[in-house]
């Protein structure tokens, strides 16, 4: 994706705490007790999460807060589009695999757009999480941070939800498909 943008307009930002606060309203099951004016103050007080939220939503994500940590004081948002992030799908795991890819190379990898994005890629935990609050990748699968002993092999993993069950997949890492994105957590 690689962004050029450092900093969001007033108009940008206000565009995105309307988007955020209607799906927030729309979707309270996800973050019942939070109170959304709190996640605003903390969105309006921290330039560079409003710029990685806003990454979030124009990739199709869809982001919306889905806990908050009482130690840390932070809200958890979570892409929760129904399927992976159609602006970030037909990407391999890492920069490692894009590099090793010979031909027909994706634009991207996963972990290389979340970096440049300023997210964190789901873990199978997370992504385990994400589907208690609804169904999600029932058409796609989204790639999820793989272990070290199993990318030094050359995979990766990735999820998705068919039969009310989250299944967990292998693939080489320099694969890519149409259908497969990530999904992207962030603290705020």
């Amino acid at each position: 994706m690689g962004s050029k943008i450092v900093e969001l307009s007033s108009q940008e930002l206000e565009g995105l705490l309307v988007i955020l606060r209607t799906r927030f309203e729309e979707n309270l099951m996800r973050h019942q007790k939070i109170d959304w004016n709190e996640v605003n103050s903390k969105i309006i007080a921290n330039k560079e999460k409003q710029l990685a939220l806003y990454l979030m939503e124009i990739s199709g994500g869809e982001p919306d807060v889905i806990s908050y940590d009482d130690i840390n004081g932070d809200y958890l948002f979570f892409d929760c589009s129904a399927e992976s992030p159609k602006g970030r799908r037909s990407v391999c795991y890492d920069r490692k695999a894009l590099e090793e890819r010979k031909e027909n190379k994706p634009h991207d990898s996963a972990e290389g757009m979340a970096y440049n994005m300023g997210i964190e890629i789901l873990d199978e935990e997370q992504y385990r999480e994400l589907q208690k609050l609804g169904s999600f990748d029932t058409k796609t699968s989204s790639w999820i941070k793989t272990p070290d002993h199993i990318r030094k092999l050359g995979g990766a993993i990735f999820c998705d939800c068919r039969y009310e069950t989250v299944f967990v997949y292998h693939n080489s890492a320099e694969s890519y498909y149409a259908s497969r994105g990530f999904r992207g957590s962030l603290k705020v």
